[in-house]
């Protein structure tokens, strides 16, 4: 089994058994119901979806992966090429994945990696075509390096009647030099405490005893 799942997998085992990566025994305690929390995410390198589980291992709620009807080509340039028109014609690709029942959730995680210094046109498509009107939205970013761009932005743009709290971001892979999944081994471990630690700065989890 590839390392970096071993350790997911681990690191998994051990918020269950409410145990934490350095060993001390936790109890979560959060402010949400996770039948009212949704983690929504777009991921090409596998970088944000290993965020996206890590969150769901810590407070639940339904794990929804972004996917288009037409899948952008394996090819790395020439999805650049096809995103960067995207961007600049404001072409929001449909999407296959569908959410019913919006309108249960209070709490909507959004996932993704900075594509161009902008949000990626996909997940412009889900803030447009769901009504999120009054529901508190809460990014999470991977990167090669250079910050999440102009998203934040983006996202108040699209979602102007939503309350948007703090994100969290990290550096993820870098397609272009071969670089895809990088949060595993030594890193998974680390992000997870990260995640957790965000996770109690913006109140969602009430803290630990």
């Amino acid at each position: 089994m590839d390392k970096s799942k071993i350790y997911l997998i681990a690191i998994g085992l051990l918020m269950l058994l409410g145990i934490s990566v350095d060993g001390k025994s936790l109890i979560h305690k959060q402010n949400h119901d996770p039948q009212k929390i949704l983690i929504v995410y777009l991921s090409r390198t596998n970088n944000t979806k290993a965020i996206a589980d890590m969150i769901h291992q810590q407070i639940g709620g339904k794990q929804v992966a972004l996917e288009l009807v037409n899948p952008y080509p394996k090819d790395y340039q020439t999805t650049v090429a096809q995103v960067a028109h995207e961007n600049e014609t404001g072409f929001l690709p449909p999407l296959k994945t569908t959410i019913g029942n919006i309108e249960q959730y209070d709490l909507i995680f959004v996932g993704f990696p900075t594509w161009g210094m902008q949000l990626p046109p996909p997940v412009k498509s889900f803030l447009k075509q769901y009504n999120l009107k009054g529901k508190t939205i809460i990014p999470f970013n991977t990167n090669a390096g250079y910050g999440v761009g102009n998203s934040i932005e983006t996202i108040r743009k699209l979602c102007p009647e939503s309350k948007l709290l703090d994100g969290y971001t990290t550096r993820g892979g870098i397609e272009k030099e071969g670089k895809l999944l990088m949060i595993k081994d030594d890193k998974a471990v680390s992000t997870a405490n990260e995640v957790q630690q965000w996770l109690r700065k913006i109140g969602i989890l009430k803290g630990i005893k």
